[in-house]
């Protein structure tokens, strides 16, 4: 696609600014010489991914009309990347996707600001799912507002980076000797996350007509297994020895796994809207933005080829995929470590009263630390507490190690190996953080 046209620096405002979506426009509308101004809930996040970037802390899910004004102030540009995929722990799409948005355009109308409102292909209001019926509102109440306001509706996003659903295709393609795949035939069209920035940049120049939505996808459709496929050859796996696709009827209940587990912090792409809008299909019409600009969006494979993915997006791919397998080995280890030093309790303190511990001491220290060992594995599957467990889950471990060789060295050439077992846990909790992180 074409390069935005040069134009005169201007004050941008990215709202979800540190995202998938927000940090490729915010590098790339600072690379063209504007002010931009990062904007979300976390000041840490948005230092990690854009330290060059000052920043304004919003949160659009709890935003009132007259948060705006002090939000705004000195702006002439504002690009929307905020959104989330389903209700949830912090989430509420309705106050996200409309309120929110309808406050944004009655200010920008108020105050001259132009607006790139990022919303997503196959947004209608008559939607069944809460995510596509919300973003339809907000679209329609931006434009209703007056606001110099342009709308963009992008497919599949696809880049360097992956987040959310692009993540769970690269973990997909990172699966040894087979290939699992769900709704194989579903219709998807791609557009790469360079073409959306420089879309983004185009809109803030105000070069195109205000009101106006555009669809930004490739000309051609693909279905999911191709773009599995793709990814799998683009991120240098081996070729799958053979498919396992799973039948529709299991996706209702990993989807309802996937809902629980929200609750818990874990924002997985399995969950129920993913699945609905994977099996809608996500397309778009690509003629309105080729008619408008003269350009096209970038085909998948250009997509893929201009990624330059390497050796360290092979690894994240991996690593996403046992990230889940970490956290559920950890927990099962440490809660069945507890259960089962509570219910054997009275042999496991003999250990200690053989070496002259009293009775009771021994019995309440072993109870203690089973208790604890129970808390760390339950504490581990709460998202927000997950890499603090992990820390803990060492701290306890190294605490079991000193206080076994100075009591019970015994213990260290036990032919079951206790202590030794220790060890790889260790390991797996100090890895477990690195699989963790998301941005």
């Amino acid at each position: 696609m074409t390069q935005a046209p040069a134009t005169a620096r201007q004050t941008v405002l990215i709202l979800g600014a540190y995202g998938l979506i927000g940090t490729e426009i915010c590098r790339t509308l600072h690379a063209c010489g504007h002010r931009v101004i990062a904007s979300g809930r976390s000041a840490a996040s948005a230092a990690k991914a854009l330290p060059m970037l000052p920043f304004r802390r919003s949160d659009l899910s709890r935003m009132e009309p007259s948060d705006w004004t002090a939000l705004v102030d000195g702006v002439d540009v504002i690009v929307n990347c905020a959104g989330a995929l389903q209700d949830g722990p912090g989430d509420d799409l309705e106050r996200l996707h409309h309120h929110a948005v309808k406050g944004l355009g009655e200010t920008a109308a108020a105050r001259g600001i132009r607006v790139v409102q990022i919303s997503a292909a196959g947004v209608r209001p008559d939607h069944p799912t809460v995510f596509f019926a919300s973003k339809a509102r907000g679209d329609a109440a931006l434009l209703a507002s007056g606001a110099n306001a342009v709308i963009l509706r992008p497919g599949l996003v696809i880049g360097q980076s992956a987040y959310g659903g692009t993540t769970l295709l690269r973990m997909l393609a990172a699966v040894p000797l087979i290939q699992p795949q769900a709704l194989p035939a579903t219709p998807i069209q791609t557009v790469s996350l360079a073409d959306l920035a420089e879309a983004v940049a185009i809109v803030a120049s105000g070069h195109l007509p205000r009101g106006h939505t555009f669809d930004l996808v490739e000309d051609q459709t693909h279905s999911l297994s191709e773009i599995i496929a793709a990814h799998r050859r683009a991120l240098g796996f081996p070729p799958a020895r053979a498919t396992l696709t799973l039948p529709r009827w299991m996706l209702a209940p990993t989807a309802r796994i996937a809902d629980a587990l929200a609750h818990l912090g874990w924002r997985s792409p399995l969950r129920s809207t993913a699945i609905e809008v994977l099996a809608d299909g996500v397309t778009g019409d690509p003629r309105p933005w080729q008619a408008q600009t003269g350009s096209s969006i970038a085909p998948l494979q250009e997509t893929l080829t201009k990624a330059h993915l390497g050796p360290e997006h092979r690894l994240q791919a991996r690593a996403t995929l046992l990230m889940p397998l970490a956290v559920a080995t950890l927990s099962l280890f440490w809660l069945l470590s507890g259960i089962i030093g509570l219910c054997q309790i009275g042999p496991a303190a003999e250990h200690l009263t053989r070496i002259g511990w009293p009775q009771t001491l021994a019995t309440a220290s072993v109870g203690f630390w089973a208790v604890v060992d129970v808390v760390l594995g339950l504490a581990i599957l709460y998202r927000p507490f997950a890499a603090r467990a992990c820390l803990a889950m060492i701290g306890v471990s190294l605490i079991y190690i000193a206080s076994a060789t100075v009591f019970t060295p015994g213990m260290w050439a036990d032919p079951l190996g206790p202590l030794v077992k220790v060890l790889p846990a260790m390991m797996l909790a100090a890895v477990t953080p690195a699989l963790l992180e998301t941005r």
